[in-house]
C-alpha cells in the first residue's frame, strides 16, 4: 500500500507538472500566433502618441540648412535577399503605376499615379513628404481612424486615397518590400524622433481666406505648362507612366488623401513646384501657394466614404474640410482659413484639459 502522505506527494508533484506544462504549451502557442499574425504588420513594441497639435503650425526658416535629414545613399543598401526587398520596394515606389495601375503587371488595384508623385524622390527629398520619419513614429495612434496604425496600414492608406485604388495584400511580396524600403530609408532617425526636414514644410498662415481666383492665376502662369491647363497631366510616350501627374479629375488623388488638406497641398508646392525647386529656392510666395493649393482643391475629384474618419472629432485638424467639428466654426473656414483663430481655439481647448 502507498502511504497517504507520499500519495499526496506524489498528487501535488503531477499537479504542479500539468502546470508547468500548460504554461509551456500556453507560450508555445503565443509565440506561434504572433509570427503568423503579429507579423502582418510592422508593429513594433513601443507605440508613439500622435502629436495632438490641429495643425504642426512651427515654421520652419527657408535657409535653415543645417542639421537637416538627409536620405541614406542607395550604396548602403545591403546584400543578399534584404537589399533585394528594399530595391524592390524602392522601384514600386518610384514606378508604382507600372505594377498596380490600370495596366499593371501585378494587379490593377491604383489610378496610374506613382507614389512618388507626392513623395518626391522615390521619398528622399527633403520637405517633399519624404519617408524620413516614418519608421521613426510608426506605429503610432492616429486621430483619422482612432487606431494604432503600423507602416503597412500607412501604405494602404496611401493607395486607398491618394492613388483612389484599393491596398495590396499586406501578406504579399509588394507590401513587405515597400514596408522595407521606407524602413531603410529612416534607418538613422532614432525611434520617437522626427527629423528635421523630414515630411512637409508648414508656411505661416494667411490673415484671409485662400483665395481659389488667385490661385487660377498662379495656376495657368507656374503650373500649367507641366499639369496643362486641364489639370491632367501628361503621360509619357509609352502611355504607361504619368511625366506630371493629374492634379484634379478621375484619375487623380481623392477627397480623402492628406494634400486634400490645404495646409499640405500648400507646404508641399511651396518647398517643391514647380519641378525642380527646392526648400531654399521657393519660387512661390506663401499668398501664391496657399491660393494655387485653394484652386487645384476645388476642381471635382474622386469621393471616398469617410464616416469612420476621426472617431473623435476634437482630434480633426483644423484644415480637414468637412464637419462636424466640435468649435463654431464654418466648413468653409476650415477648407479656406483663415485659420489663426480656429488654431486659437483648439490651443484653448487643449489648456483646459491639462
Amino acid at each position: 500500500m502507498i502511504d497517504p502522505r507520499d500519495e499526496k506527494k506524489l498528487i501535488k508533484t503531477i499537479t504542479s507538472l500539468i502546470t508547468l506544462l500548460m504554461l509551456v504549451i500556453v507560450t508555445l502557442i503565443s509565440i506561434v500566433f504572433w509570427m503568423i499574425f503579429g507579423s502582418k504588420d510592422d508593429t513594433l513594441p513601443e507605440i508613439i502618441e500622435e502629436e495632438n497639435d490641429i495643425v504642426e503650425n512651427v515654421i520652419p526658416s527657408m535657409d535653415e540648412s543645417n542639421d537637416l535629414w538627409v536620405a541614406p545613399s542607395v550604396s548602403e543598401i545591403p546584400e543578399g535577399r534584404e537589399g533585394e526587398l528594399i530595391r524592390y520596394g524602392k522601384e514600386l515606389v518610384a514606378n508604382t503605376t507600372e505594377y498596380f495601375g490600370p495596366k499593371g503587371s501585378v494587379a490593377h488595384l491604383s489610378n496610374g499615379l506613382n507614389c512618388q508623385n507626392c513623395h518626391l524622390d522615390a521619398g528622399t527629398k527633403v520637405w517633399g513628404n519624404n519617408y524620413g520619419s516614418v519608421a521613426a513614429t510608426y506605429p503610432k495612434m492616429r486621430g483619422r481612424s482612432g487606431q494604432v496604425e503600423g507602416v503597412f496600414k500607412r501604405i494602404s492608406d496611401c493607395f486607398e486615397r491618394s492613388l483612389n485604388g484599393t491596398a495590396p495584400d499586406s501578406n504579399s511580396r509588394e507590401m513587405k518590400a515597400m514596408a522595407a524600403y521606407i524602413k531603410w530609408v529612416g534607418k538613422d532617425v532614432a525611434k520617437g524622433n522626427k527629423a528635421k526636414g523630414s515630411g512637409i514644410f508648414n508656411i505661416a498662415f494667411l490673415d484671409r481666406p485662400a483665395d481659389p481666383k488667385h490661385g487660377k492665376e498662379v495656376y495657368e502662369a507656374k503650373c500649367a505648362v507641366c499639369h496643362q491647363s486641364d489639370g491632367q497631366g501628361q503621360l509619357n510616350d509609352k502611355g504607361n507612366n504619368y511625366t506630371y501627374p493629374p492634379l484634379w479629375g478621375r484619375w487623380s488623388y481623392n477627397k480623402g488623401a492628406g494634400l486634400y488638406r490645404l495646409s499640405r497641398f500648400a507646404g508641399y508646392v511651396k518647398a517643391n513646384m514647380p519641378l525642380g525647386v527646392s526648400y531654399n529656392a521657393p519660387q512661390l510666395t506663401d499668398e501664391e501657394a496657399w491660393d494655387v493649393a485653394a484652386y487645384v482643391n476645388t476642381k471635382e475629384r474622386p469621393g471616398l466614404d469617410l464616416s469612420k474618419d476621426w472617431p473623435d472629432i476634437s482630434k480633426k485638424k483644423i484644415d480637414h474640410p468637412f464637419g462636424p467639428y466640435v468649435d463654431p466654426f464654418p466648413e468653409s473656414q476650415h477648407k479656406f482659413g483663415p485659420f489663426t483663430e480656429i488654431q486659437s481655439f483648439y490651443d484653448e481647448l487643449k489648456k483646459s484639459k491639462l
